[in-house]
């Protein structure tokens, strides 16, 4: 029989790779969204696969209790992919509410699962910026250190689900995931505000890049890759978390450098740091160890940062464009201080 996978939040990044990977591996998929506009680019996007028919999309909320049970009641999922949240760390200090309530939403859904279909496989999306000014390397060991109300809304989503799972002995687990990125992320996240931004420089439409705090440094990977390791986590003897990540951080100023070295241009001729756009507290290094996840899980990054960088710009600047951005070997330019 088919597996059934049921994804929360599937019309975002992560929600559609996750979906064309498991419909490559014969799942039938439920999903919903509360984002309408990004539903409707989820079917553009998989009105060419051959497998579109098992996919059944709906608009919900994962906070609705109701929905979700009458979800889960009508599925019958064998996996449940969590991934429903308010994830822009900036828009959290501005929201921390709703940035709450949609993180703690995994609450409910562990509690509806348990009592109306206990042998679901859960997973739940969890992220770097618990770590906060932790260490570096950070493991699945390291100590949490939440820098916004973002990370402090995960953190107690993360530390719920053990919790729930020692209590219960369900399959449920987290996987610590560091940035990751694609052209599919939204267009308030840095590494998309780079790429488009570069871009319009590129049409004319814009003569500068204005961004915040240009040394944060992150661990960016590719979401395509990510929602392997989430797919690997579930299948699995028993429930454990996994930090994945690529193992390398880069700095803000350096992704940028990245971009504008793509199409022969100095970035510190466009780009402005400004104070403004600074969030209130800032991880100051995330970089994961993802040692365990390669170990008991074969999995490891393979897309380089540079070629990463390069296919975001790609999409920005449509395909007319791209003999112009030669392929890259991972090389990332020198980088100084931006005016």
């Amino acid at each position: 029989m088919k597996q059934v996978a049921l994804i929360t939040g599937i019309a975002g990044q992560d929600g559609s790779y996750l979906t064309e990977l498991l419909l490559s591996k014969g799942y039938s998929i439920v999903g919903f969204d509360n984002h309408s506009v990004r539903m409707q680019q989820l079917r553009l996007r998989l009105a060419d696969n051959p497998h579109r028919s098992r996919v059944l999309l709906e608009l919900g909320d994962v906070r609705d209790r109701d929905f979700m049970t009458h979800l889960i009641l009508s599925s019958r999922p064998d996996e449940i992919y969590n991934l429903a949240a308010q994830s822009h760390v900036g828009v959290s200090f501005q929201q921390p509410k709703v940035t709450a309530d949609t993180a703690l939403a995994i609450k409910g859904l562990l509690e509806i699962s348990l009592e109306i279909h206990p042998v679901a496989r859960i997973f739940q999306a969890s992220t770097s910026e618990m770590f906060g000014d932790s260490p570096t390397p950070q493991t699945e060991h390291s100590n949490f250190n939440p820098l916004s109300p973002y990370a402090e809304a995960k953190l107690e989503a993360h530390e719920f689900l053990i919790e729930f799972r020692q209590r219960h002995s369900c399959y449920a687990c987290a996987g610590i995931l560091f940035n990751h990125e694609s052209p599919l992320r939204r267009e308030e996240f840095v590494s998309r505000k780079i790429t488009r931004g570069i871009a319009k420089i590129v049409s004319g439409d814009s003569t500068e890049l204005r961004l915040g705090n240009l040394a944060a440094r992150r661990d960016w990977g590719h979401a395509k890759e990510y929602v392997e390791a989430m797919w690997l986590m579930l299948q699995q003897e028993r429930p454990e978390e996994f930090v994945v990540a690529t193992g390398k951080s880069r700095s803000v100023e350096e992704f940028v450098a990245s971009g504008f070295a793509l199409i022969g241009e100095n970035w510190r001729d466009y780009v402005v740091s400004d104070q403004e756009l600074f969030r209130p507290s800032d991880p100051p290094d995330l970089c994961g160890d993802a040692a365990e996840a390669y170990r008991k899980l074969a999995w490891q990054p393979k897309i380089p940062f540079a070629e990463l960088v390069r296919e975001m710009l790609l999409a920005e600047i449509g395909p007319e464009n791209s003999l112009a951005i030669p392929r890259v070997t991972g090389v990332i330019p020198n980088s100084s201080r931006t005016r």
